[in-house]
Parts: structure tokens; sequence; C-alpha cells
């Protein structure tokens, strides 16, 4: 089925921010607060801004995390286990941080048009050209996707992925996200429990990220080992 219209998505605004904040302050002794890389969303604008606005006086650390989806939700799992453990808010900000560098992100698309249609390619428009069947891989970096393979099927573009998995070092947490394609994200989580000695978290992408990817998308979220 054709749409002549293809969706849009919007930020949370500023206001929705400030409400959480105050909302948290009343019982929190800090907010860590973590979020999209803001070269993809408009989110990170309006947290630094309801930052500016809330008067509490509870310490707010707003934090681009450079990354999407689950690759995002590892740096979250992480830190509420950072939080709950220690006790200087500094300190915790710190520790949040440099999880990023971690933080890894790569994905197989069937298509890139709905990237582009979306505003969210950057440098990855070098791949739009592509003949027909070829399934580009981009990866996460500096919180812009870039070109990173190209592969004739989507056999061979989970094999890259895996590939990738490989070559990245000892992982702490893994895992893997997938838009329509649920058959897909299993057997390459269990292909990738074997690599790493742990499951893999299976996720589909959320709707906003959703209208971005496509269907048939299919991406690969690692946090590396210190």
């Amino acid at each position: 089925m054709h749409f002549p219209a293809h969706p849009t998505t919007s930020q949370p605004s500023p206001q929705d921010f400030v409400d959480v904040y105050k909302n948290l302050s009343e019982e929190a002794d800090g907010i860590i607060s973590i979020h999209i890389a803001s070269k993809l969303s408009g989110t990170y604008n309006s947290a630094i801004c309801a930052k500016d606005m809330v008067t509490s006086g509870c310490p707010i650390e707003v934090i681009d995390t450079n990354s999407v989806s689950m690759g995002l939700g590892l740096v979250v799992l992480k830190a509420a286990q950072i939080a709950a453990s220690c006790n200087d808010f500094q300190q915790a900000t710190r520790q949040v941080k440099q999880l990023i560098e971690r933080t890894h992100i790569w994905a197989a698309f069937d298509t890139l048009k709905y990237l582009a249609m979306g505003g969210r390619i950057g440098k990855g428009k070098a791949l739009l050209g592509n003949v027909l069947n070829i399934k580009p891989l981009l990866m996460l970096k500096d919180g812009e996707f870039l070109p990173a393979a190209k592969a004739r099927s989507r056999e061979k573009a989970m094999d890259i992925l895996y590939s990738y998995a490989a070559k990245v070092g000892p992982i702490e947490d893994i895992s893997v996200m997938y838009s329509t394609t649920l058959s897909e994200a299993e057997a390459l989580a269990q292909r990738l429990e074997s690599l790493c000695g742990k499951k893999a978290t299976i996720a589909r992408l959320g709707p906003a990220l959703g209208v971005h990817a496509g269907p048939g998308a299919l991406a690969l979220a690692i946090l590396t080992s210190e």
C-alpha cells in the first residue's frame, strides 16, 4: 500500500521536560537526563532549554549519547545501575558520560529512502544510488549515520553485522533491533550469544525511529567492556 504523505516525527517540547524535571526534583538529589543524538533529533535541545527554565535547585545534567534506540537504551540501563550504587552526583555523571565512547551501532537497511525523506541520513546519501538488491549498512559515529558497507543479500548483511560484533572488542552488553523482521533478529541474536557468551536483548524499533528506518531494518547495539 502506498501513502502519498510520509509520516513525520517531533521531539517533546521544553515544557514537557520542565514538568518532568519539576516532579523528579521533589524527591531526587540530582537528575541525569539522557537523550538521543542531538544531530538526529531536537530532543536534546528541548531538554537543555528546560534545564535553564527549572529553578528548583536540584542539579540537572543533560547528556547527548550520540546514539539511538538500544544504543541509548544500553547507556540508560547501565546509568541506572550507576545511580543506584553511587552517592556522588558528579561522579555518577562522569561515569555515565564515559559509557558513550563504549557504545556502538551498526544497521542494515533494505533501502535508505526513508532516512533521506526524514532528513536523518547525513553523509549516507552517497549510498542512495545503489543498484537494486544492494543492502546498505551504516554505522553511527558521533551522532551521525555514515556509510559502513554494502551487502548483496540480507543474509550477507547479517554476516557483516556479526563480523562487526566479533571485531569490536570485549562485549559488556548487546542488543539486536529490528523494524519488521523478528525472525532475523532472533537468528542474529542466537549467533551472537555464542560469540559473546551472553544473550542479546531483542528490541523492536519504536515508531519515531521506525518511520526513518523503514521496513526490513536490522541493527546491532553494543556496549563494550572497560
